[in-house]
């Protein structure tokens, strides 16, 4: 007997149902979006509930016709052979459905159909009788345009619900959907896959699954099992061809991360109940770690995202991160799921394929970003095999297995002289040329300044600073480290590319001037707008002790966008130290206390260090304990420098002062901003107070369209010496500007 049969998934699935389908054996065509119409012999029903991953169920048709009307519906369902499809004890509910149709009522419908079908079965089985105690045979009519599906399902529970998955997560991919995002990739066998999201492991867990060819509903029942007409033989049969198909376990573990161990505790247990545990490698590992030494692998994963209005930087931080974090796996592809409305724009590049998906009721698209084909992709040398690069968070780690960075090239092919490149990263030939340029003007540069150390002892300076307007970066040299800036400028890389761009010119600069392994720091300095000059990106606490001018500094590398010691300002601390004998010195906004240490060394009888900030004050005690001025005559004022100044006794004065503001000034302990254009002059007028007459006041800014105006100050001689102070191998001589003022 052939039988009418449909396949019902989720939108967007229809041509993975088609295609299981057909390596079933089964020709089907789509019948209405999530119904796929089919016709086979009674096995069908056993073997499609046994093996279809990506559908919901199956269903039989009985019929198919107009119903405009009641009548017309009541007539035609109770005129079926319903004696070939339900015994007699046979338990029937009816549900329904319907979509532009006359008939709009579906509980109307319901009891339509159920009396229509009622009344069938009696005049058939020639009985008044129906106990409805015998097996389930659940109907549904569905009305479409005014044309009537009568089904049964053979299902029973959906086919997503399968044996293993007996616990999930708020983030769990239903199990038919996990499927098909793995039946639309490139996987394979003996590909490696990684799930770097895994939740409660569905995605890992269905691909372990189609690896090892494990059917789906093995260890589980449906519907249609008690139904009479249906030989159990054939069960059996479809059940033992399951088992005699099962692969062994696969040798390249699929691997599965999330950061949450009850998820990963979940996983497991799913993974266990589905068989497929040794075929998984679950692991707790933070997204930013991702990293394979395999080639040629996919990543399929469901990227969690919460659709509220409420701002949520770490999930912004997260989206943001996905490019850079996908370029280190060059050769691969990548497969993500997402509610995210704009994950494109988010990541810099369009997916090769978006598909409209429903995980559940929440709207979805899958993003397929390909990577190269075996055999087409050259891999370039690796920038980790130096480990002289660092991302924006700060120091390189030694650990390659998950820190490790490639710097990925744009290969042609010889055979179709085509470009093949990674799907996130990749560099140009421009990038390479850039690079040339770029070691060229290094090199030029080092051969220009290397009297510096030997003749001026100078062992921190600035090596390059824009100075290519493609190649917008400013490189530092601290004795035997490179600290690395870029400058925020137009460019047509896309976020990985642009990350891969910025490796390339950090190993440059570290191989053209044979920086030891590990030694170069790369950040991102973008536009003050309202906040602190000294923006924290790292905790990795890399310090080192530098020389300038005789004395000990500690820089750290690592954690901050500057480092702890304004190279520019190396020039303004000589000349200071060279006023301070036997003076009471005052430094505001004293940052790491550079200027207090020169004080020191320079035999100031007192200074008074002034800063907002603990971590800058502690920084500047231990400036001045490396150097030996510990003693109780140089103090320490967690302060900020406007009320210092507003509640200072006048009659404690100095001598000497340095004002060295940031361009804005603001904290988390205060809603007030400050900026230096406009509060200069309140803030000098209102420190000259505190000042010996004759003593001297340095003022220093670096903001570029400062504008000081003499005439806003009384009984004071002021003198401009910015061309004294900024050191010469600074290409931008306006690095900052700098005013001698003396109190009359």
């Amino acid at each position: 007997m052939t039988l009418d049969l449909i396949a019902v998934c989720a939108f967007g699935l229809e041509a993975i149902v088609r295609r299981e389908l057909t390596e079933l054996g089964y020709e089907s065509k789509v019948l209405s979006p999530g119904r796929l119409l089919f016709h086979a012999d009674v096995s069908a029903i056993c073997r499609c509930n046994m093996w279809l991953r990506s559908a919901d169920r199956i269903l039989v048709r009985v019929c198919g016709f107009e119903a405009d009307h009641f009548d017309a519906l009541f007539d035609q369902a109770r005129d079926q052979p319903w004696d070939c499809w339900l015994p007699v004890d046979a338990k029937f509910p009816v549900s329904g459905k319907s979509l532009k149709s006359k008939l709009s009522s579906v509980p109307a419908i319901q009891r339509t159909v159920k009396k229509a079908i009622v009344l069938g079965m009696q005049r058939v089985h020639r009985t008044e009788n129906l106990p409805e105690t015998g097996p389930e045979f659940s109907l549904e009519i569905t009305l479409l345009n005014d044309v009537a599906t009568l089904t049964i399902d053979t299902t029973g529970p959906g086919l997503h619900k399968r044996p293993y998955g007996l616990g999930a997560t708020p983030s769990h991919v239903k199990e038919t959907l996990a499927a098909s995002l793995v039946l639309l990739s490139f996987w394979k066998r003996d590909r490696p896959l990684i799930d770097p999201f895994c939740s409660s492991g569905a995605i890992a867990i269905e691909a372990a699954m189609i690896g090892c060819r494990v059917a789906p509903g093995l260890e589980r029942r449906f519907a249609a099992q008690s139904w009479p007409w249906i030989s159990q033989s054939l069960w059996r049969q479809t059940l033992d061809e399951a088992l005699q198909l099962r692969l062994p376990a696969l040798q390249q573990r699929i691997v599965a991360t999330d950061t949450d161990e009850r998820s990963l505790a979940i996983a497991r247990q799913n993974a266990c109940r589905a068989g497929v545990d040794e075929s998984i490698h679950f692991q707790r590992r933070h997204f930013e770690a991702l990293a394979s030494s395999r080639e040629f692998g996919c990543i399929i994963t469901h990227v969690p995202f919460e659709d509220s209005n409420r701002p949520n930087p770490e999930q912004n931080d997260l989206y943001r991160s996905i490019p850079l974090v996908l370029r280190q796996l060059p050769t691969w592809s990548h497969y993500i799921l997402t509610a995210h409305p704009r994950l494109e724009q988010v990541v810099g590049r369009q997916a090769d394929r978006r598909r409209k998906l429903f995980n559940g009721r929440t709207e979805c698209t899958y993003y397929q970003f390909y990577g190269p084909k075996p055999g087409s992709y050259e891999r370039p040398i690796d920038v980790g095999d130096n480990d002289s690069t660092a991302n924006t968070a700060g120091v390189p780690s030694e650990d390659t297995e998950t820190q490790s960075t490639d710097v990925t090239t744009v290969p042609t092919s010889a055979k179709t002289n085509k470009v093949t490149t990674p799907a996130f990263g990749g560099l140009t030939n421009k990038a390479h040329h850039q690079a040339d340029l770029f070691r060229t003007r290094l090199l030029k540069r080092a051969r220009h300044l290397r009297r510096l150390p030997t003749r001026q002892g100078v062992t921190c300076y600035r090596l390059y600073e824009r100075g290519i307007p493609e190649i917008p970066l400013v490189v530092d040299r601290y004795e035997d480290h490179l600290h690395i800036n870029e400058y925020d400028r137009p460019h047509d890389r896309d976020p990985a590319q642009h990350a891969n761009w910025l490796d390339l010119m950090a190993k440059t600069a570290s191989d053209c001037l044979q920086i030891p392994k590990g030694q170069t720091f790369l950040k991102r300095r973008g536009r003050q707008a309202g906040s602190s000059q000294h923006e924290h990106v790292a905790d990795d606490r890399y310090e080192i002790e530098v020389q300038e001018g005789g004395l000990k500094f500690i820089v750290n590398l690592s954690d901050y966008v500057d480092t702890g010691l304004f190279l520019d300002h190396r020039l303004t601390r000589a000349m200071f130290r060279g006023e301070a004998s036997g003076k009471s010195v005052l430094n505001l906004f004293a940052y790491t206390g550079a200027f207090s240490v020169y004080a020191a060394d320079g035999g100031a009888a007192m200074t008074t260090t002034v800063d907002w900030s603990n971590t800058y004050l502690d920084w500047a005690r231990r400036n001045m304990a490396l150097n030996g001025f510990d003693s109780l005559q140089h103090r320490y004022r967690r302060e900020s420098a406007i009320d210092f100044i507003a509640q200072h006794p006048v009659e404690t004065t100095y001598d000497l002062a340095i004002v060295d503001p940031p361009t804005f000034s603001n904290s988390k302990r205060t809603e007030d901003v400050w900026e230096v254009q406009s509060g200069y002059a309140s803030l000098l007028n209102g420190l000259m107070p505190l000042m010996h007459s004759g003593g001297v006041i340095y003022f220093s800014s670096n903001f570029r369209r400062f504008k000081f105006d003499t005439d806003a100050f009384a009984d004071c001689t002021i003198r401009e010496i910015s061309t004294q102070t900024v050191p010469p191998e600074y290409r931008n001589r306006r690095i900052h500007r700098c005013w001698r003022i003396v109190k009359s």
